[in-house]
């Protein structure tokens, strides 16, 4: 007898999220058979059990990081915010800028809540997506945004085991932090405008609401 997909559903528990996870929207994705958890642009999520995590970058960057011994991991899904009131150098990662700061949040954010979780830091592994130039501005965003975590990676002494970045393509992701499996789709350029625009609008909500206001510096 053939097993439907809800009664392989019904066979797998939802997984009970980490504090503070619990209005992520999670599903179950009979494609790859596990309970997975869609992040948007702006969130992270990280999880001790057996489940995925996806989304659909354009721009912006996914850091997926996992503890390679335990398996407790997640994904974030960023983008730096423009400082064009400093310049270029506003992307650089030694200058302390307001991006900078929104991009290390979103990165010790994701990691911070793996560590109270069991991970250890000196045994995580990252691997980053994303960062493609499908914006039509002035600025590679992309580019940016892939300087900034690789420049995070190298501070941080993050062992970066894979990657997909750059291009003029978005991408579909999908990560498996219990094995450190990567499901990577390069979506077709019908789908770009989509993404874009999704992105343009996250991009103005960054405008409208500076790093500072957004982010609690801590030691």
């Amino acid at each position: 007898m053939t097993t439907s997909m809800s009664e392989r559903a019904a066979r797998v528990p939802k997984p009970t999220p980490a504090p503070g996870f619990d209005q992520v929207h999670r599903y179950w994705d009979h494609h790859i058979g596990h309970w997975t958890a869609k992040i948007m642009p702006g969130e992270f999520y990280v999880t001790r059990h057996d489940e995925a995590v996806t989304t659909v970058l354009g721009s912006c960057i996914s850091a997926c990081i996992r503890d390679r011994d335990n398996g407790i991991g997640g994904m974030n899904h960023f983008m730096l915010p423009e400082d064009r009131s400093v310049g270029a150098d506003a992307w650089n990662m030694a200058d302390g800028g307001p991006s900078t700061r929104y991009g290390s949040y979103a990165m010790e954010s994701l990691i911070n809540e793996a560590l109270k979780l069991g991970a250890r830091r000196e045994r995580l592994e990252l691997k980053l997506f994303g960062g493609g130039r499908i914006l039509p501005s002035m600025s590679d965003v992309g580019a940016h945004n892939i300087a900034f975590a690789r420049g995070f990676a190298k501070i941080e002494g993050l062992a970066v085991t894979a990657e997909d970045l750059g291009d003029a393509v978005p991408r579909h992701v999908i990560y498996f932090p219990a094995s450190g499996r990567v499901l990577l789709k390069r979506l077709p350029a019908l789908e770009t405008r989509a993404v874009a625009e999704g992105e343009f609008r996250y991009r103005d909500t960054l405008a409208a609401r500076p790093a500072e206001a957004d982010v609690e510096l801590f030691d």
